[in-house]
């Protein structure tokens, strides 16, 4: 068959959340045999998120090309179970960057260089480029922002273009919002009305609507919506707030988002999605009853999208294990020596978050020099692992100015120290180890027999590394360096073999989990930290 794309668009206002609609589209068309992909426009004029703070724009997902990526596209993955690439994420920078470097060259031939049509074509060149590798059916395009932002303009006027181009294998879909007004006690549909005629005004007619809300939407409300934005009664979906984004897509296929999609793309609508596993899933989630306490320790706690990935792996983990996840957000800047146990003495597990920098970094070191001692299952991802290597190169190698020569570059003892080959780079954009890497591991460690294997591939994003020199005093002391690169030989992970769970991992695992196939490591952490609280329980009854 014929690629067919499918453009989804926001109204009214931001963070209604078409990255979930456009991942849980695609669940339902995979779930029916489709080859489905998503890709995210985004209108900022930044390269990339690389170098946004998570209080900007959240989370910063890898994927395994090594692209730094907008946050959607872990949803993508975890919905999906196809990994995404570079061509997934495209932002205006980057579009302004190629045609800019386009015009240097001098490919357009001396002519003026304008939006139309040259920037807008570099769009659809890029929308266009994954159906060209002809692997895919359909290809989901969440377009940033909202209709009515100015930056979104060159996205909306390409969108009509192709609609015009591809005719028949394509369709828009529009996500708005119907605010509830407690007041008046009435939802309102103006919005929706006036969003819709933003997008009929720049020539785009959108197919199906979506509509967000947090009440019931009466079916009279929504034929009336339909009327006055020339789309078909049956096209018009609710979108209610549901207890996990997970139940969306069940949620949609009632409402035969899927099949409205199959039909007016010219595809034939046989049976129904294959959605047993998810359901499975699901069920799991709904009736678990036991809490697992897990605490996450990190510097940007007030904005849990910082952490997405990290978020949803204990989710999953927490789920297949039968539990509920009680997530407890620890802010690193305010836990010290004196305070530390009360903050964490009821957590059956501690995750030590990744980051970057200065800040909230001494809170880290008294979170795991207790964990340490009292024996908690603790996991580091990253900077975590990184402070794992540096508490107990302090406390128990015994050398207390031991660091990380990314926050102390003259410490005399840099147990963590910058990759040979980064300490020319200046330039902060995409300079990191970013992407999938080999990684060997100790076929007795934790970590390789909560794999299954000895040979894993995660992701990365980092420049600061364990220091080899120090290597064979950490394990002289029990800390063990159970996974390597099997080309450079760098520490991709480091244990306590001696303690209950104690597991640093250099790489970012959080970012392979998926609702269909949870990261194992965070399924054996998880476990882990459920026998713990067990245990404390068990204590406290005698």
């Amino acid at each position: 068959m014929e690629t067919k794309y499918i453009f989804v668009t926001g109204g009214v206002v931001s963070s209604l959340g078409k990255g979930i609609i456009s991942a849980s589209l695609a669940c339902l068309l995979k779930a029916r045999g489709y080859r489905v992909t998503i890709q995210k426009f985004d209108p900022y004029i930044n390269i990339d998120p690389g170098t946004l703070n998570p209080y900007e724009h959240g989370e910063c997902y890898v994927t395994v090309d090594g692209h730094e990526a907008d946050l959607d596209l872990g949803h993508y993955e975890r919905f999906t179970n196809v990994r995404t690439s570079r061509a997934n994420n495209v932002t205006t920078g980057r579009i302004y960057q190629s045609v800019i470097d386009k015009e240097r060259r001098g490919d357009y031939l001396g002519k003026t260089v304008q939006i139309i049509p040259h920037i807008t074509d570099e769009i659809k060149r890029n929308v266009k480029l994954l159906g060209k590798t002809g692997e895919y059916d359909y290809i989901i395009t969440e377009i940033g922002g909202t209709v009515g932002d100015i930056e979104s303009l060159p996205y909306l006027e390409s969108v009509r273009q192709l609609r015009w181009e591809l005719g028949q294998n394509s369709l828009c879909i529009h996500l708005t919002y119907v605010p509830y007004l407690k007041a008046a006690k009435e939802l309102k549909t103006k919005p929706t009305q006036h969003s819709v005629k933003q997008l009929q005004e720049v020539g785009i007619q959108p197919d199906v609507l979506v509509l967000r809300t947090e009440k019931d939407i009466p079916t009279a409300m929504r034929r009336k919506i339909a009327q006055f934005c020339n789309v078909a009664p049956e096209a018009v979906i609710q979108s209610i707030d549901c207890s996990s984004i997970y139940e969306v897509p069940l949620k949609m296929h009632e409402q035969h988002l899927d099949e409205i999609v199959l039909k007016k793309t010219g595809e034939p609508v046989n049976g129904e999605p294959d959605m047993a596993s998810w359901v499975e899933f699901l069920e799991k989630m709904r009736h678990a009853e036991k809490e697992v306490t897990i605490g996450l320790v990190g510097k940007y706690v007030e904005l849990q999208d910082a952490y997405k990935s990290i978020n949803e792996s204990l989710f999953h983990a927490a789920t297949y294990n039968d539990r509920k996840l009680n997530l407890k957000y620890i802010h690193s800047e305010k836990v010290n020596d004196s305070n530390v146990d009360s903050l964490l003495k009821d957590m059956d597990g501690v995750i030590i978050a990744p980051g970057f920098g200065q800040r909230g970094i001494e809170g880290k070191f008294s979170a795991l020099k207790w964990c340490r001692e009292h024996d908690v299952p603790t996991f580091g991802i990253c900077l975590g692992m990184q402070c794992m290597v540096i508490e107990f190169a302090r406390n128990v190698l015994g050398l207390p100015d031991a660091n990380s020569t990314e926050m102390n570059p003259t410490t005399h003892d840099n147990v963590i120290d910058l990759m040979e080959e980064q300490k020319s780079v200046h330039n902060m954009g995409g300079t990191m180890r970013l992407g999938a890497y080999d990684c060997h591991l100790d076929p007795d460690s934790t970590t390789a027999k909560a794999y299954g294997t000895t040979k894993v591939k995660e992701r990365h994003r980092h420049r600061f590394e364990f220091n080899n020199d120090y290597r064979e005093r950490f394990e002289s002391a029990g800390m063990k360096c159970v996974g390597q690169n099997p080309a450079t030989h760098l520490v991709e992970v480091v244990e306590l073999p001696e303690k209950r769970w104690w597991v640093g991992t250099q790489y970012h695992p959080e970012y392979s989990s998926t609702v269909l196939n949870p990261a194992p490591l965070f399924l054996d952490f998880i476990k882990a930290a459920i026998a713990y609280g067990e245990e404390k329980a068990l204590k406290s009854e005698s």
